[in-house]
């Protein structure tokens, strides 16, 4: 099981700053989502014509990868949604330029379940994308998140996908905190798909959602290790601390080197 930090989590930083702080915790990998001012991964300077060998190589080096680029393609929009399928299409090109296996797509910028949201027309492009990435060694994976966050609903969606183009983004957050789904449960449902996990930690004051550094809130983080452990799984678990849509959050140094020593404990209690 490997471990990685989604750059979503420190909007301030460089990728200088980026790469150091991942290498110098001994993480495995990078999840890329924006650095910087720039959100659109294809038009991040490292990842230029004139930088992206000498970027792979970097990464290469230090036994570091990105595993997966997350890009903001909304699928479950009705309207403009051609914009979104162009945006997944530049990423899946970009991941094959640096052999990252995975591009992220999501139903709607919500986390939390809407009525607005159209699955008939989020499983209709799914399938395009998968058909555009096949045979490029990248994988389009739906995240569970919005309606899809309902892992029975996940199930069904996801029967008829090709596992060599699809999978799902499993966001552990979600499921739990929307459904209330134990581990198990969302596992149960959608474990042969899983071919990533998002993992951050929350609890509910006053009716409201807190977010904590791992192991400070009440997420059943190791119940999903222990599961992912039992079933063999060898991918990545990335934190995906929310700093820049809240950046009221801890600072991203205190949160990574608590996420590294956090993890690293855990995966001994697996042993």
């Amino acid at each position: 099981m490997k471990t990685a930090f989604s750059t979503l989590g420190c909007p301030g930083w460089s990728w200088d700053e980026i790469f150091a702080t991942a290498k110098d915790l001994g993480l495995d990998g990078i999840e890329v989502r924006g650095v910087e001012n720039e959100m659109f991964a294809p038009a991040i300077r490292v990842f230029g014509r004139d930088r992206i060998d000498a970027t792979r190589t970097r990464l290469e080096k230090a036994g570091m990868s990105i595993p997966m680029l997350t890009s903001g393609a909304c699928l479950g929009f009705t309207e403009d949604y051609e914009h979104y399928v162009d945006e997944a299409k530049a990423y899946i090109d970009l991941a094959k330029t640096l052999s990252c296996p995975y591009v992220r797509v999501i139903v709607t910028p919500d986390a939390a379940p809407t009525e607005q949201e159209d699955i008939g027309q989020v499983k209709t492009l799914y399938m395009q994308l998968c058909a555009y990435a096949k045979g490029s060694g990248v994988s389009v994976l739906i995240e569970t998140s919005g309606k899809l966050a309902d892992s029975a609903a996940m199930r069904a969606f996801m029967q008829d996908v090709d596992p060599a183009a699809g999978g799902v983004l499993w966001d552990l957050h979600h499921p739990y905190r929307f459904f209330g789904e134990t581990p198990a449960q969302t596992y149960n449902n959608i474990g042969p798909w899983v071919r990533y996990m998002h993992v951050k930690d929350s609890v509910m004051q006053n009716g409201k959602l807190q977010y904590r550094m791992m192991g400070y809130g009440d997420v059943p983080v190791f119940d999903a290790l222990k599961l992912l452990d039992e079933n063999g799984y060898t991918g990545f678990v990335s934190l995906e601390w929310l700093k820049r849509w809240c950046p009221d959050l801890q600072e991203p140094g205190i949160v990574f080197a608590h996420f590294a020593s956090y993890m690293n404990y855990l995966k001994n209690q697996l042993k």
